[in-house]
């Protein structure tokens, strides 16, 4: 069974309040990538138009098959992904360690929280971006679906914990947002740094702890 599969199923045992399932939440491990727009991308890739690699468990979203190195301080990180479709803003996630590599000090934000993070040059082989703001790591957070919400007895901007029900290396993680909105699919997102503490796989699931 394919992750979609999966979300479908489980939001379908939510709703039919299966005591044995209700409340599981898959995962999404985010690796570094960005979120760029129309202009930022034109520098980078003069004359291309963004490609879809593969499509995201989100409504809409993507990644691109095109991807670009971030040179900070200290290093570099090349192949860093890029993520349709184009932004108001570009907007740079990281982990903790790769911030480390790059020699940069990144704020813990929810998405589109820029202000006054540090910045990074972005470079392919067709050119390269100075930007003064933008890197970030994301705060961990839930996509809820509208339908789910109540069922999950949570609202939109709800500070929750979050079991991680993984082998060997199970763990709780506090300060987890709800997000909730009628496009969203049910995922947990965290980054590769979160996803390693805990164990997490392809199958690894989780649940909000009250």
């Amino acid at each position: 069974m394919d992750r979609s599969a999966l979300k479908q199923l489980i939001e379908q045992l939510v709703r039919s309040h299966l005591e044995e399932q209700k409340g599981l939440i898959p995962i999404g491990v985010s690796n570094r990538h960005l979120h760029i727009t129309k202009e930022d991308f034109s520098k980078l890739f003069p004359g291309e138009e963004i490609e879809v690699f593969k499509w995201l468990e989100q409504t809409g979203e993507f990644a691109a098959k095109q991807t670009v190195t971030m040179v900070g301080k200290k290093g570099e990180i090349r192949k860093v992904r890029i993520l349709g479709p184009f932004r108001e803003a570009t907007q740079i996630e990281i982990s903790k360690t790769d911030g480390r590599v790059l020699g940069i000090e990144a704020p813990i934000r929810m998405s589109g929280d820029v202000a006054n993070s540090p910045g990074v040059v972005l470079q392919t082989p067709k050119g390269s971006v100075t930007l003064n703001q933008g890197v970030i790591i994301a705060k961990r957070h839930i996509h809820m679906p509208t339908s789910l919400a109540e069922a999950f007895g949570v609202v939109h901007g709800e500070i929750v914990s979050v079991e991680i029900l993984s082998q060997e290396r199970g763990l709780i993680l506090h300060e987890v947002v709800v997000r909730v909105a009628d496009s969203f699919s049910l995922e947990l997102h965290i980054d590769t740094d979160e996803a390693n503490a805990g164990n997490v796989t392809l199958d690894t699931m989780a649940r909000i702890v009250k």
